[in-house]
């Protein structure tokens, strides 16, 4: 059965709070967890809120800036990285979405090198609280300080290189779809962690404009059925952001996404040659 979640970056205006209730009452059985939000509203509070609401974590957003792009430094994002680590675990949250961080100052071969050096740092602790920790490339045209790792393939060398079962990949189809052929997608569905739903009607830019699910190009019934075909059995987690989604009504476009999710998982296809 696919299993598919709504993240909390979707509905930017809403509190936590207003999230999980409003989640629940549309239908979703699972959110992806904003970090902001939940520390805005309290984290324990928050976690007792969920356990009561019924609704499960598909993802927690976000840990990383190793590379100190963002102005912390390299001991500071690791540690801050561990303390969401084991959120995700008292959350029971099969992973962490983890941005590696802008390039800054540094060599692309020095800010991999920071790269690999936390995500080994982390992985004992990860495989303790059983939390993947999911590496999130994207477009080149919207990376800028969040991550330098820009393309499907210098993410999976990253895997490659740590070599942990508890290192994974986040796909996000709305920075990587339009790079990635179908086959491919299939070869690294058991290294995928979680599937961030997002539509476009252009290509990706530094504003991530992403449209309401199932009105842009973005082949997601493919993608879905293809990753089912292969064994993925992870959530697929709705993650709509810009300008036309900020400005939405929620509750429509909470509504008009479990329509959109209706229509992409049926009838069921199968994956094209």
């Amino acid at each position: 059965m696919v299993r598919f979640s709504l993240n909390e970056l979707t509905t930017y205006r809403w509190s936590f709070e207003q999230d999980v209730a409003n989640y629940k009452a549309a239908g979703f059985h699972a959110l992806g967890v904003w970090r902001q939000k939940l520390s805005d509203y309290g984290e324990e509070k928050g976690v007792e809120l969920l356990a009561e609401s019924g609704l499960a974590v598909s993802n927690l957003l976000w840990a990383g800036g190793f590379t100190g792009s963002d102005g912390r430094s390299y001991a500071d994002s690791v540690a801050d990285a561990a303390d969401a680590i084991r959120l995700a675990g008292v959350m029971h949250s099969p992973c962490l979405v983890v941005y590696g961080g802008g390039r800054g100052g540094h060599t692309r071969k020095h800010a991999r090198r920071l790269l690999l050096s936390a995500l080994r740092e982390l992985s004992p602790l990860a495989e303790e609280e059983n939390v993947a920790l999911a590496l999130e490339p994207m477009h080149p045209a919207c990376a800028a300080e969040c991550t330098f790792l820009t393309s499907l393939q210098e993410t999976l060398a990253i895997l490659d290189e740590v070599a942990n079962p508890f290192v994974k990949l986040a796909f996000d189809t709305f920075h990587l779809a339009q790079d990635v052929c179908l086959e491919s997608l299939q070869q690294i569905a058991d290294r995928i962690a979680v599937v961030h739903l997002g539509d476009s009607r252009e290509p990706p830019t530094a504003e991530q404009n992403r449209c309401a699910l199932g009105s842009g190009r973005i082949r997601l019934r493919e993608i879905i059925s293809c990753l089912g075909e292969a064994g993925y059995d992870g959530y697929f987690d709705i993650e709509l952001i810009g300008e036309e989604i900020e400005t939405s009504d929620y509750q429509d476009l909470l509504r008009k996404s479990q329509e959109a999710l209706a229509e992409l998982v049926a009838p069921a296809g199968h994956c094209p040659p």
